[in-house]
């Protein structure tokens, strides 16, 4: 690591550990030249994920635009922002943890409804109504039927 200073390439380390985050180490350095003490930060390289939407278009995956989908399809729910940020934690953390390089918008969003189900049903509906884009009530009430046996399973 390079001096701020000096530009020497010789540096030692004075102390390290974790950032705020847990997702970086903080390292203090000191130039074996000059003694100027700086910081550096060491962060784990993320490869982008690219998300398929269906127009065909590709963009870079954005974890804001599931949370902003959850915030509202759960307005006047009783479901808090945490509960929502946790959703959008689990998508992303199974999202790398297969490790593939693009994905659809549909198997995102399938993903999130599975999620969400299990956390409010009126939200899920309001998810799925907006999502999957129902064409008529008939549409609207197979998906609520297919919550109805959900729940008699689980009874």
């Amino acid at each position: 690591m390079k001096c701020p200073k000096c530009n020497h390439s010789q540096s030692r380390v004075v102390d390290s550990r974790h950032a705020d985050d847990m997702n970086a180490i903080r390292r203090r350095r000191e130039c074996e030249n000059c003694g100027t003490r700086f910081t550096t930060f060491e962060h784990i390289e993320v490869s982008p994920l690219i998300v398929v939407k269906k127009d065909g278009t590709r963009e870079q995956f954005n974890r804001e635009k599931i949370l902003n989908g959850l915030v509202r399809s759960c307005e006047k729910r009783p479901v808090g922002l945490q509960q929502l940020e946790d959703i959008t934690n689990r998508v992303e953390w199974k999202l790398r943890e297969e490790g593939i390089a693009e994905i659809s918008s549909r198997d995102i969003g399938e993903y999130v409804m599975d999620l969400l189900m299990h956390v409010d049903q009126v939200s899920y509906v309001r998810f799925a109504s907006v999502y999957r884009e129902f064409k008529d009530v008939d549409q609207l009430l197979q998906s609520m039927q297919g919550i109805l046996k959900e729940n008699r399973r689980s009874e």
